[in-house]
């Protein structure tokens, strides 16, 4: 099992929008990046555990876990003309997006602001914490996950 964070904006798509979801699943659609997508194609699989960040607003902050329950595949809306995530130069057949199914598991009874993370010693190295950090999905070490879901009270992470 692999770590993650998935960075997202509250206002486009939250922790409770992902809890409110049908069977409390969504795609986790519209990343544009190469280095996030090639995570999203490559290296990201089934049962890895993410942290849900909410970036772009104040404070900046962990808001709880997911759970990837199904692996990359082809980005459907990077060839949908009436979508905001249309790319004209992505082919179908040869796709240059990809997504993952993300399931919500738990909203932090209290998030752990991008702030409170720098001011642990026990982060020092996570990827987010680092200058150029900007990735919308990086990957976590299990020890800093294990520490963040500590900060937050996590219930459902089995570590």
């Amino acid at each position: 099992m692999n770590y993650w964070l998935f960075k997202t904006e509250p206002d486009v798509f939250s922790i409770d929008t992902l809890a409110s979801s049908p069977g409390k699943t969504a795609p986790w659609e519209g990343v544009r990046g190469y280095g996030a997508r090639n995570y999203l194609r490559d290296e990201i699989k089934k049962k890895d555990l993410i942290l849900f960040y909410h970036s772009s607003c104040k404070p900046p902050h962990v808001a709880g876990l997911a759970e990837v329950v199904k692996e990359g595949y082809p980005d459907h809306f990077a060839f949908d003309k009436k979508h905001k995530y249309y790319d004209p130069k992505s082919d179908p057949q040869k796709p240059t997006w990809f997504m993952v199914d993300v399931k919500f598991k738990e909203k932090f009874s209290r998030a752990i602001s991008l702030e409170e993370l720098r001011s642990h010693g026990q982060l020092d190295g996570m990827v987010l914490l680092q200058p150029g950090g900007r990735l919308s999905i990086q990957p976590v070490s299990e020890k800093h996950f294990q520490y963040i879901c500590k900060l937050a009270g996590a219930k459902s992470f089995p570590g």
